[in-house]
């Protein structure tokens, strides 16, 4: 690539950390908690599943998988989102937005606004002009559509819809970049309601068969460059949480799970005016010493108890996080966004616990890998050892317990988009990219690519694994995956 001007190239900067791909996620996007509920009709109730950390313990799952083999059945679903299923009572639920009018469609990869940005340059547009070009190309805005937001029920067993409830109408609060949806946050199950979070929209709860139970509103906030929302709800005790990080004011607020009734709201303030939102569903870390709720945001990560006051907090990470943190085996992992660093934690941290210049280590941090931070999917722990994956395509391996780096390669030429996270089972890590090739690597100190499972068909939800299932979205259909005979 040609070298870029100090104009140009702080641009493309800017362009690149907003590049929606990294809000999603969310995918991938983009979602949640810890063990929140201990009961035999919960099998997969959150985003990232039961531990924040998507590992399979069946046998029986399907390690290969094409249109047409070993698909029990796929189910359309129209309009589109990147929620995640979750799954409870051998029911799936997930959410999905239609909309009235042209919409802009989802555009793989996360840089291609760099290269329009340079010809706009090339045609000596000032850059107010530049950046309102690229908003019309790559931004949805508000005036532009009509939505309809959906909660959609299938059984587990034959994908049939068994209900969907519309639960909102009218024009959305703020714009989406053409990388994200407007339905990106995942709901949570506690296995008796079913509870649907819409930044700058509102909470809604549902029983499991669709009777509508609360709904609460919430005010419309700003958020950068009109690049949406996709952080999603957590479940702790009778509270559900959201973080919303935007351009007017920060908050974590707790509801009452059964009502609907905020219980506390806590402001805070990180990062930078003008770049001040955020992405990261927020985590319900449970350890012998506490409860606490474990958020990333814009240069730090803070976490709090539950009652919403601060117990310690961590900088370093970067701008715009996007990646979900968790806990295994004793640590709580941080990735703190691209090109920041990767951090261990240990429990019971009080205060300021941020690294000094120099340190990769304190009483409180356990490791750290400068740079080892990346952009949308979340890192995965597996058989002692931690996995990254880049937007690019980019796998690193550490070991849990000591930060050592065992490999860090791309997984192949061809695989240049990730937004969902990835997850394992027997032995095996899975890579779900945009285009809809899984990946499937060996887990292990030393990278093998064993083959890839092509569904053709453009993806950033992040998997939902039951049993012997694998619940896979992609842009047009929830695929059940599992192993026949």
């Amino acid at each position: 690539m040609r070298a870029l001007s100090p104009d140009l190239k702080s641009i493309c900067q800017m362009m690149s950390r907003h590049s929606l791909t990294r809000w999603v996620c969310l995918a991938g996007m983009v979602l949640l908690t810890s063990p929140i509920i201990h009961s035999q009709t919960i099998t997969w109730p959150q985003f990232r599943g039961p531990e924040s950390n998507p590992v399979g313990t069946n046998a029986r799952l399907a390690d290969r998988w094409s249109k047409t083999e070993n698909v029990e059945w796929a189910q359309a679903i129209p309009g589109r989102g990147w929620s995640s299923p979750i799954v409870t009572g051998g029911k799936i639920y997930l959410t999905t937005v239609t909309t009235e009018g042209k919409s802009k469609p989802p555009q793989i990869g996360t840089e291609y606004s760099n290269e329009y940005v340079a010809e706009l340059q090339k045609q000596g547009l000032p850059m107010d002009k530049v950046i309102e070009k690229v908003t019309e190309r790559d931004i949805e805005l508000p005036n532009e559509v009509k939505l309809h937001y959906f909660l959609y029920c299938l059984n587990l067993k034959s994908g049939k819809v068994e209900w969907q409830k519309e639960f909102y109408t009218g024009q959305p609060p703020g714009g989406r970049h053409r990388k994200n949806s407007f339905s990106s946050e995942s709901p949570v199950t506690d296995g008796k309601f079913v509870y649907a979070y819409v930044a700058n929209l509102g909470l809604w709860a549902f029983d499991l068969k669709g009777k509508p139970v609360w709904n609460t509103p919430l005010e419309a906030n700003p958020i950068y460059l009109d690049f949406g929302t996709g952080s999603s709800p957590a479940l702790v005790d009778n509270l559900l949480v959201i973080v919303n990080d935007n351009e007017k004011q920060q908050f974590i607020a707790a509801f009452d799970k059964q009502t609907g009734k905020q219980i506390w709201r806590t402001n805070r303030s990180l990062g930078n005016k003008g770049m001040q939102s955020g992405w990261v569903t927020p985590y319900v870390w449970r350890h012998a010493l506490r409860t606490e709720i474990v958020t990333v945001g814009p240069t730090a990560a803070v976490s709090y108890d539950l009652t919403g006051k601060e117990l310690w907090r961590l900088s370093g990470m970067c701008p715009a996080p996007i990646p979900m943190p968790f806990a295994y085996d004793g640590l709580l992992y941080i990735d703190g966004g691209r090109g920041s660093s990767m951090f261990a934690v240990r429990p019971g941290a009080t205060g300021d616990i941020s690294l000094g210049k120099g340190e990769s280590s304190n009483t409180h941090v356990a490791w750290s890998q400068p740079r080892a931070g990346t952009y949308l999917p979340s890192p995965l722990a597996y058989e002692g050892a931690i996995y990254t994956l880049t937007e690019t395509g980019i796998l690193t391996r550490f070991d849990a317990k000591t930060g050592k780096q065992s490999y860090k390669t791309r997984i192949d030429p061809k695989a240049t988009a990730f937004t969902t996270s990835p997850w394992a089972y027997n032995g095996k890590l899975f890579c779900l990219s945009e285009e809809g090739q899984t990946f499937v690597i060996a887990a292990g100190e030393e990278f093998k690519l064993l083959h890839v499972n092509d569904l053709d068909d453009m993806a950033q939800a992040t998997p939902a694994l039951v049993g012997e299932r694998l619940l896979l979205r992609t842009e047009r259909h929830l695929y059940s995956i599992r192993r026949k005979g």
